[in-house]
């Protein structure tokens, strides 16, 4: 059983210095940002910094399959203001462009949201024309689509938010999921035992399907169940409990992807991740 565990590590000073900032906390995967999050504009990225990632990648003996490059916060791709779709479209485009310079074949993003001026369905079509439009602006990269825990106005809530835009996409070859614990369990779909969690992962594969997952992050929720709250915590320490996090870490479906944490003490990554491994069953 192949199980690549690793969290969102920090990129500041160059996106070269991630691997190594992997390393140092015992990562077989990482997300990183590829520009500030917080920041619309972004300098473009160095020759050398990208030589200098491919070489830390090979000293860390990570593969580019195990990254799950994550976009900026500020993006919303179902912005009801044509203008400001716009601007999130462009940037997202550009950081399509960025993952390609560096050879990286996802880019996690939250789906979008309505800001209670359009309904949902007028939203979910706004993001799926973005999408596509993405999609035609750029190769190689597969829009990979995060469940959210539908706080405030937020969509991908529900599985089949998600469905729906992956039905919407011209090219589904190069759509994915990213399933994270903290916004599912958040949005009412329960993992804290065996029988929740195999009801859960089949609602999943039903609506959505396992062949898109792409990747997961692994987060404990400070929110309680079905509480629509977006509030991470340590595992172990929120409401999922750790029993969820050894389900996940047998369950054969979930081999071979990026799994990362976003917990929310980074000075406990290395803990936690020995912590993953030590739940795999021989």
């Amino acid at each position: 059983m192949a199980k690549f565990v690793g969290a969102h590590v920090s990129a500041a000073g160059g996106v070269h210095n991630a691997p190594k900032n992997a390393q140092a906390i015992g990562a077989k995967a990482f997300a990183l940002f590829t520009k500030n999050q917080r920041q619309w504009k972004a300098k473009p990225l160095l020759k050398e910094h990208i030589a200098a990632f491919d070489e830390h990648l090979k000293c860390c003996g990570i593969d580019k399959k195990h990254i799950l490059p994550h976009d900026s916060y500020l993006i919303n791709l179902g912005h009801p203001d044509e203008a400001q779709r716009k601007k999130s479209l462009d940037a997202f485009i550009d950081e399509l462009h960025r993952c390609m310079q560096l050879g990286l074949d996802k880019l996690n993003f939250h789906p979008g949201s309505h800001l209670r001026k359009i309904d949902e369905k007028e939203c979910l079509d706004r993001i799926a024309e973005s999408m596509n439009e993405a999609l035609k602006e750029s190769e190689g990269v597969t829009l990979v689509i995060e469940n959210t825990a539908g706080q405030g106005s937020n969509l991908g809530y529900r599985f089949e938010h998600i469905a729906y835009l992956i039905e919407k996409c011209e090219d589904q070859s190069r759509v994915g999921v990213c399933l994270d614990t903290a916004h599912m369990f958040a949005a009412g779909y329960d993992i804290r035992t065996r029988e929740a969690y195999e009801a859960s992962m089949e609602e999943f594969d039903q609506v959505v399907g396992f062949s898109y997952l792409r990747g997961m992050h692994l987060n404990d929720s400070k929110a309680e169940f079905a509480s629509r709250v977006d509030r991470h915590h340590s595992l172990g320490k929120g409401h999922i409990g750790l029993d969820a996090f050894s389900f996940i870490m047998n369950d054969p479906r979930l081999d071979d992807i990026p799994l990362i944490l976003e917990t929310i003490d980074d000075t406990i990554w290395d803990k936690e991740i020995e912590l993953l491994y030590s739940m795999v069953e021989e």
